[in-house]
């Protein structure tokens, strides 16, 4: 397996310590359980939804959960009555539990299980004081001659004196 020194990033990555550990950490970057089947797609800038197979499970089976930046989906099949007798079993019906490591301010707006396909709509809300915003800078020597709106005063001269 090939390793990289990824040290150097540390000088430069304020804030994203996180992240880099996540990728020393190798066993953090790949799951134990894929089951069941998902995808992760990018629906508007800042939208995110995670589709997830879970066939054979109805609403009450499964449960999301979110805690700060981790979003936990967890199933368990609940049995059936009447003793159902299976010649063959094909839909698997197992209890899974499935973690997802959210970015900050992503939140989950929306549920649904449509045809054995469970939706999970994701927004981000990032709060108007954490948004970018453009930081005039301003220039501490040779403001004595500087107008109001920052540009140089304009010095009159003398008029001229006529001859008498």
């Amino acid at each position: 397996m090939r390793t990289y020194d990824i040290a150097p990033l540390y000088r430069s990555a304020i804030g994203f310590d996180r992240l880099l550990d996540m990728f020393e950490s190798p066993d953090s970057m790949t799951s134990a359980n894929d089951w069941p089947p998902y995808n992760v797609e990018k629906t508007g800038e800042d939208q995110y939804r995670i589709s997830m197979a879970v066939a054979g499970f109805k609403p009450e089976d499964i449960e999301l959960v979110q805690q700060q930046d981790v979003l936990i989906v967890s199933a368990n099949k609940r049995p059936e009555p009447g003793g159902v007798q299976y010649l063959h079993r094909g839909i698997a019906a197992r209890a899974f539990k499935q973690t997802f490591t959210l970015i900050d301010h992503l939140k989950v707006v929306d549920a649904s299980l449509n045809n054995g396909l469970l939706t999970v709509e994701l927004k981000r809300d990032v709060p108007e004081a954490l948004k970018p915003r453009r930081i005039e800078i301003v220039s501490a020597a040779g403001d004595a001659m500087a107008g109001a709106a920052g540009r140089p005063a304009q010095i009159e001269h003398e008029p001229a004196k006529q001859a008498a």
